[in-house]
């Protein structure tokens, strides 16, 4: 017996990665969503692949009645209509943290770049210049021994803990879902509430799904009850930060620095504050893919599909739609 899956096609999965891994008894069919091709592609299609797309309502599920998975590329599925898949009873899976790896380490990365102030030194020897030619003091610090906020404590939290670990950093966690204290011995890191985690750390740093509860977490308040030497790192998704509030907290210096790889806007305005600010590092929501795991997202997305095809539950569901 052969399933059809269809493939929505996107630069950053490339279709002819995906045909070299494909497994037997599956034939692919690559469409871009809202395009004559793909309603008709889906009409008889039994899996569906791809990052989150809009569109993805009731009326799509109307026209794909056989549907069995959506399976995302992604982590992160803000973009999905939970609520229509419900309503089809179709499953709906992330990508088993194949770009954990990659968000973990950019995470890391921002936090170098700001707290070495990158963009600064850089700029600098471009400029002609050179240290101590400059009233302009960097302020440079380390990571180790400061203290790490991980604020999410899922599959990439965790990745950043063992990173933040190794550079002799401190850290603590927030997350709904509490490690018991045998697991936070193994990872060395230490449970505390929210308005600890702010007024703790030297770094907070957040890797939590955008849902209603996780809108705009981070706002005036949370920014105010940082220290003044604090560091502010998203890579989860942009609008967990209340982007006006932590603009307006920057430019006052209530917060020394932020790296972000996320906007609330996407891609971000020209004229966003942001822009004309020094204590930033921004980059263009690319954290998760890299040359690296692209292979890994197809592997698990395949491997899911298989799962599902032989009668088994898929792995990775979302916890909205889990059970």
């Amino acid at each position: 017996m052969t399933h059809k899956l269809v493939l929505m096609e996107n630069p950053m999965s490339p279709a002819e990665m995906a045909r070299d891994i494909l497994p037997r008894g599956f034939d692919m069919v690559v469409a871009r969503p809202g395009t004559p091709a793909f309603t008709e592609a889906v009409q008889d299609a039994d899996f569906l692949v791809g990052f989150a797309s809009a569109g993805l309502d009731t009326a799509f599920y109307a026209g794909a009645p056989r549907l069995r998975l959506l399976q995302l590329l992604s982590a992160g599925y803000d973009r999905c209509d939970i609520e229509a898949a419900r309503g089809a009873g179709v499953p709906i899976s992330t990508n088993g943290g194949a770009n954990g790896n990659a968000v973990a380490e950019h995470a890391l990365m921002l936090m170098l770049a700001v707290g070495k102030r990158l963009i600064w030194q850089h700029r600098t020897v471009t400029a002609g210049g050179w240290r101590g030619q400059s009233n302009d003091q960097p302020g440079l610090i380390e990571l180790r021994g400061r203290t790490l906020g991980i604020v999410g404590l899922g599959n990439i939290g965790k990745k950043v803990a063992r990173l933040a670990r190794a550079f002799g950093m401190h850290v603590i966690y927030f997350d709904q879902a509490r490690l018991t204290e045998e697991a936070e011995d193994a990872l060395e890191v230490r449970f505390r509430l929210l308005p600890e985690i702010l007024a703790l750390s030297d770094i907070v740093t957040l890797h939590v799904p955008l849902t209603a509860a996780s809108r705009h977490m981070i706002g005036a308040p949370e920014l105010a009850a940082m220290k003044p030497s604090a560091i502010l790192v998203n890579t989860s998704r942009g609008p967990v930060v209340d982007e006006v509030a932590l603009h307006d907290a920057l430019a006052a210096n209530r917060i020394a620095g932020a790296g972000l790889d996320v906007f609330e806007q996407e891609p971000p305005s020209p004229a966003n504050p942001l822009f004309t600010l020094d204590n930033v590092v921004l980059t263009p929501h690319l954290a998760g893919p890299t040359a690296d795991n692209v292979l890994a997202r197809f592997r698990n997305a395949f491997d899911n599909c298989q799962r599902v095809a032989r009668g088994q539950k898929p792995f990775w569901v979302i916890p909205e739609l889990a059970g």
